[in-house]
C-alpha cells in the first residue's frame, strides 16, 4: 500500500510520527506556534494534512510532541555526558559541554524549548515548564552529588542545591544567546568559560569556605 499523497510505501506508525515531528520542529522553530500552519508541516513531511491530524490529533498536540522530544534529547545528552567523568568538576564540565553542543547542533529543538513564548495554551505552557524542570533535576542531582562527595553535606542542604541548580541553568540559558553573537566559540569552550566563572567559588563552598559581608 502507499500513502495517498506521495506514493511512498506505508511506514510503521512510530517512523511516520517521527517524520511528522521532524517536519513540525522545523516549521515551529522558524515561524513560531501561531504563525505555523499544518499544511506546510504536511508538505514537508510528504503526507496529506488529514494524515497529520490522524497521527497527532491537533496542532497543539503536534507542538507538545516537539517540545517533549526536544526536552528528552537534551536531558539524555546532558545525563550521558555528566555520567562519564569521575570528579564533580569533570561531570559538570562535560554536562555543560553537552548542553551547549546540543544548542549549537540542534538549533530548532533549542528554539522550541527556549524561545517559544509560553503564553499559549495550558497544555503547551505545562509541557514547556516540564521540559525546564527535567533539565533542572539533572543539574540539581549533579550538584547534590558534588556536595556529598565534597564532604559539605552537613553544611549545605536542599535549598543550597536548588539555588545552585537555578543559578547554573539560568546562566547556561542566557549564554545560548551569547553563543549566537559569537559563533566561532566552540561549545566546550563556552562550557569552560562558564566553569571558570562558577567552579572556583563552588569548590570553595564545598570545602566549607563561606564569604560574609563585614560587620
Amino acid at each position: 500500500m502507499t500513502t495517498e499523497k506521495t506514493g511512498r510505501r506505508r511506514l510503521p506508525r512510530s517512523v511516520r510520527e517521527r517524520e511528522i515531528v521532524d517536519a513540525a520542529l522545523r516549521v515551529f522553530a522558524q515561524r513560531g506556534y501561531h504563525a505555523a500552519v499544518v499544511d506546510e508541516i504536511a508538505d514537508l513531511a510528504g503526507i496529506s494534512k488529514p494524515m497529520v491530524y490522524l497521527y497527532l490529533g491537533s496542532k497543539e498536540n503536534l507542538f507538545v510532541a516537539c517540545v517533549r522530544r526536544s526536552s528528552q534529547a537534551l536531558v539524555r545528552a546532558f545525563r550521558e555526558a555528566a555520567d562519564s567523568g569521575d570528579a564533580p568538576e569533570l561531570r559538570l564540565w562535560r554536562g555543560l559541554s553537552a548542553f551547549f553542543a546540543f544548542v549549537a547542533e540542534d538549533r530548532d529543538s533549542w528554539v522550541m524549548l527556549h524561545r517559544q513564548a509560553p503564553e499559549q495554551s495550558e497544555a503547551i505552557t505545562a509541557e514547556l515548564a516540564q521540559a525546564r524542570e527535567s533539565v533542572m533535576r539533572e543539574v540539581a542531582d549533579l550538584v547534590r552529588r558534588g556536595i556529598d562527595e565534597g564532604g559539605a553535606d552537613d553544611r549545605l542542604g536542599e535549598v543550597d542545591v536548588d539555588f545552585v541548580a537555578q543559578a547554573l541553568v539560568g546562566a547556561a540559558d542566557s549564554l545560548t544567546d551569547w553563543m549566537e553573537q559569537h559563533p566561532r566559540e566552540a561549545p566546550d569552550r563556552v562550557a569552560l568559560r562558564l566553569m571558570n566563572m562558577i567552579w572556583i567559588g563552588m569548590r570553595d563552598v564545598l570545602g566549607g569556605e563561606m564569604w560574609s559581608p563585614p560587620e
